[in-house]
């Protein structure tokens, strides 16, 4: 008697665990969609060289079903698989004396290293278009100055910046590369702080992804952070009425935009990244949904420096499996290459920064003109003046005997200047596609009505 009951009792212990381990299986998996955005950032300079390995870390954490996936931090690790001609570069370096042939690399990500040490292989797209990233947010609002004004702070704030080149952190590695630009030919490498953004080609499933609460997450953007244990079932319809915060939310473009080609009234979409829950607890905004943004100005670069201006904003918002919901949304904040040189106005709309016009090239021309000075010490004055061309400017100013050989390099430097700032085409404001964006929103009056659609989970254990 005692066998068979210890016989029935594994059959059913057998039965349970046949008839649970799916499910637990299924609750250890997460799946990204095909087309997620991953942005990395290079940690260390690395020379320019195909076959060069890489191992970046991910800015933002990357959300599956409202739960962190990959955590912000995990390491990509790939390499350089091709180099291609830096065009514009190789043109304007050469104007200054440098025949450097410089690159773009292209770069390519197959492994992501979680923190808990697990490899995970995935099909990512090759990207090439890495740079040096700043976050660019909305300045407090301010008067705006005149022009001499402009032009006074700006001088200013060259002055503190050439200050900090020589005292802040990595001075030694800042100067050695000053040194360089100023030779006909020097190595090339990729710059630390180098941002590329890989989106998966096929759709990732992670075995073993870490629960959200044991990640810290590094966004500062999120309303509310992912709750350890949230209410299953959630949905937009279960915000309260009153619960009318502001929704602070980032999401990525899925298409380029620019000044040089937009029109008002064109419309673009934007997925939101993070899901943003209220203060009860409910799932407000989920992943997935998408911003409808409207292009509220555009005005194409023109010539004589004068840059492009876009201007945009929110009124709508698409959650998953459920109708919109009209919106007041404005840009918050963006991440754009340092080389575009933009910034955001209080009101969110996005130009370049204005540039000294008038300080370097007057300095240029002043340096030039010692050249001509008879005060006896030629090869200082010669030295001083000869600013334009690099090293090699400088040796044939010296070496040449000739005060006007010298004034004239110096003059050339200070021509190309003028050149730089008054004469050419103005630069566009673009957003690349994937371009991360945060936008600040405020909910409509009504609240959506129940989605017919299976309920968005937020949690997985």
């Amino acid at each position: 008697m005692n066998e068979v009951r210890a016989l029935l009792r594994f059959s059913a212990l057998l039965s349970l665990i046949v008839t649970v381990s799916p499910l637990s299986a299924q609750e250890m998996s997460l799946g990204l969609p095909a087309g997620t955005p991953l942005p990395v950032q290079l940690g260390k300079h690395v020379p320019m060289k195909k076959g060069e390995p890489l191992d970046c870390r991910l800015l933002y954490p990357v959300y599956a079903e409202n739960t962190v996936a990959i955590p912000a931090g995990s390491v990509l690790r790939g390499s350089v698989i091709a180099l291609n001609p830096d065009r514009s570069r190789r043109v304007h370096s050469r104007l200054w004396g440098d025949f450097t042939p410089f690159h773009i690399p292209v770069v390519h990500f197959d492994e992501v290293v979680l923190p808990d040490g697990t490899v995970q292989k995935f099909v990512g797209s090759n990207a090439t278009d890495g740079a040096p990233v700043l976050h660019l947010s909305t300045p407090a609002s301010k008067k705006s100055n005149s022009f001499v004004a402009r032009q006074f702070s700006h001088a200013k704030q060259t002055a503190k910046d050439a200050v900090a080149y020589v005292t802040a952190p990595g001075r030694k590695d800042r100067l050695v590369q000053l040194l360089y630009r100023q030779l006909p030919y020097h190595p090339e490498r990729i710059e630390a702080a180098t941002m590329w953004t890989v989106t998966l080609d096929q759709p990732l499933t992670l075995n073993e992804p870490n629960p959200s609460g044991d990640v810290k997450s590094t966004s500062t953007v999120a309303s509310t952070p992912v709750p350890k244990s949230g209410p299953k079932g959630t949905s937009p319809a279960a915000v309260k009425a009153e619960d009318k915060s502001t929704w602070h939310l980032t999401a990525y473009l899925q298409q380029t935009i620019s000044s040089a080609n937009e029109k008002k009234g064109n419309t673009f979409e934007a997925v939101v990244a993070e899901p943003i829950f209220a203060q009860d607890h409910t799932l407000a905004v989920p992943q997935g949904s998408v911003l409808v943004g409207t292009i509220t100005l555009a005005k194409a670069a023109r010539s004589f420096g004068r840059t492009g201006k876009l201007r945009f904003n929110f009124r709508e918002l698409k959650f998953p499996g459920a109708t919109s919901q009209k919106v007041k949304g404005t840009l918050a904040g963006a991440d754009s290459s340092k080389a575009q040189k933009l910034q955001i106005d209080s009101e969110g709309g996005v130009q370049s920064q204005p540039q000294n016009r008038v300080i370097v090239p007057v300095v240029l021309t002043l340096l030039a003109g010692r050249a001509l000075d008879n005060d006896g010490n030629f090869a200082g004055n010669a030295a001083v003046a000869s600013n334009g061309f690099g090293m090699i400017g400088r040796v044939v100013g010296i070496v040449s005997g000739s005060t006007y050989v010298a004034a004239g390099i110096g003059f050339y430097a200070a021509g190309l200047s003028v050149g730089e700032r008054w004469l050419v085409h103005g630069q566009n404001v673009s957003f690349v596609k994937n371009t991360r964006i945060e936008v600040t929103t405020v909910p409509g009056r009504s609240t959506l009505p129940a989605p017919t659609s299976k309920p968005i989970p937020t949690e997985r254990h």
